[in-house]
């Protein structure tokens, strides 16, 4: 008998699923933007769906999110429970401001999501269309200014190529770095700047309230939940996509990145993560494993030649 109830405790013991791992996601950018928005979309679906026990968000802004990486990577090494966003907005701000962490000194997981860049002005602006925007830069490209993320990122880089699509010295432009999403909003509406350059899934807010116009997307062809034209189809030949990425904490074991990465791929193929990606606008651009290492390496060596290219990085 006592064989019998010993054996019955063991095998239901076995039977038991494996306690759901814990997570601090770090956003190293301010409340209010991509990166934010992209952790705490993590946390909302990891719990969610019981991929994760707990999951804690901390935002370390500042310089394009290469502060908030050379606290991680010299802080998290080893430790299976951290993670940071990052992206190509992170691959420009490493490169101008010559950081000296990089994505190298972490463990790159995945890529989750893709996102138009959207120009917008306050509802009232007397700018109506992005051919007019771009008159103005002719005119005097100094009197135009951009409320945008950081330096040398995705925000940055589309203004450059777009200044240079229509035949602008890049170098002129008067562009205005802001280290979240919310401050540089708060530019925009209170007509600080003269437009705003930002994702489009943070400006559909104030569009759809009628507080914002959207003049443009970045991508070659139109963004759902926009009726905005393209740079493309407007005549300039720029079509750039913001990605977001997600990475582990340098130092860990083959057997902890793989289940860090595990953990990820449940979340980006659950049904509560697509029903997600919908409702905030971003795109699926879900890419993981040796493919994502191929493509992170390409990213950067692409990003360096732009960053060149319109005079941030010599």
């Amino acid at each position: 008998m006592k064989h019998t109830l010993l054996g019955a405790v063991l095998a239901a013991a076995v039977a038991l699923p494996a306690f759901a791992n814990d997570y601090m996601i770090m956003a190293p950018a301010a409340p209010g933007g991509g990166w934010d928005s992209t952790a705490r979309a993590m946390q909302e679906v990891m719990q969610a769906e019981g991929i994760a026990g707990s999951v804690q968000v901390q935002n370390v802004p500042g310089a394009g999110g290469t502060v908030g990486l050379a606290q991680f990577a010299s802080t998290a090494s080893g430790d299976q429970s951290q993670l940071i966003v990052g992206g190509y907005v992170m691959v420009g701000a490493i490169l101008t401001n010559a950081s000296p962490v990089s994505l190298a000194d972490v463990t790159p997981i995945a890529r989750l999501t893709g996102e138009a860049v959207g120009i917008a002005v306050p509802a009232e602006s007397p700018i109506k269309d992005i051919k007019q925007l771009v008159e103005m830069m002719k005119a005097d490209p100094g009197a135009v200014s951009w409320a945008g993320g950081s330096a040398g990122g995705v925000d940055h880089i589309t203004v450059g190529l777009l200044a240079k699509a229509a035949g602008i010295d890049p170098t002129k432009i008067n562009y205005v770095a802001f280290s979240g999403g919310g401050e540089a909003l708060a530019a925009i509406l209170g007509n600080q700047v003269t437009a705003g350059i930002s994702g489009v899934g943070e400006f559909l807010p104030q569009v759809e309230a009628g507080t914002m116009r959207m003049l443009a997307v970045s991508t070659a062809e139109k963004w759902p939940g926009t009726d905005a034209p393209t740079l493309v189809e407007s005549g300039y030949d720029v079509n750039v996509q913001n990605w977001r990425m997600v990475a582990a904490a340098p130092g860990l074991g083959d057997e902890q990145k793989a289940a860090v990465a595990a953990d990820i791929d449940k979340m980006a193929n659950s049904a509560g993560w697509k029903a997600l990606l919908e409702t905030k606008g971003w795109a699926n651009t879900y890419l993981a494993g040796a493919e994502f290492d191929a493509q992170l390496a390409k990213e950067v060596e692409t990003t360096t030649a732009i960053l060149k290219d319109i005079g941030l990085v010599k």
